[in-house]
């Protein structure tokens, strides 16, 4: 099991900044330490003018690839799954995704941005999750929130674990959340 705040998991209402702040953290860490070993993925919109019609999923050394669409229709296209307007493509999603989330000895941290409905499409995206967990290996990730007042059976059990700690963020303590994450990272990172 995870060491005492080793998970550190964020949320916060859609457009808050989630992905910005997990970013920016990484952004700051690989600066002052370049030579660490980080590994995961995050999700971007894809718009087009200002209309969202889809996600991208994106390694954090630049490989991208889609994660769902509003504008894919292919045959094979029609047997994904939807997530409101969007069809979830599930092979490209593992493609990037679960190879980011194989445990290394030598990995410093790992993000996952984000543990989503999407995401729980892949039905192997959890396990490694879980295993990333269990590996004592600090994550930060991101979590949807709760919709009517339920979340997705995964992000509880996220939630849960005993070495997540859950920040929500708003537009007024985004910028205090990140500074408070990125000096307990530091402190890990010392540590280890």
């Amino acid at each position: 099991m995870a060491g005492p705040g080793k998970c550190f998991l964020v949320t916060g209402p859609p457009g808050v900044g989630k992905t910005t702040l997990i970013m920016r953290v990484f952004e700051t860490l690989k600066a002052s330490n370049p030579n660490l070993k980080v590994q995961g993925f995050y999700t971007r919109e894809i718009r087009q003018g200002s209309e969202r019609v889809g996600f991208e999923v994106v390694t954090l050394d630049g490989r991208r690839g889609p994660l769902a669409s509003t504008t894919i229709s292919s045959p094979e296209s029609l047997r994904w799954p939807n997530v409101g307007k969007y069809r979830v493509d599930i092979a490209s999603f593992e493609s990037l995704a679960l190879p980011e989330l194989q445990v290394r000895e030598d990995t410093d941290l790992f993000i996952i941005d984000e543990v989503g409905k999407m995401e729980m499409y892949s039905s192997s995206f959890f396990p490694a999750v879980l295993k990333v967990l269990e590996s004592n290996i600090p994550v930060l990730a991101s979590v949807p929130i709760p919709k009517f007042g339920r979340d997705i059976p995964g992000v509880a059990r996220l939630k849960n674990h005993p070495g997540a700690t859950m920040s929500t963020l708003s537009t007024s303590n985004r910028d205090a959340v990140k500074d408070q994450i990125y000096s307990i990272l530091v402190d890990l990172m010392r540590k280890q």
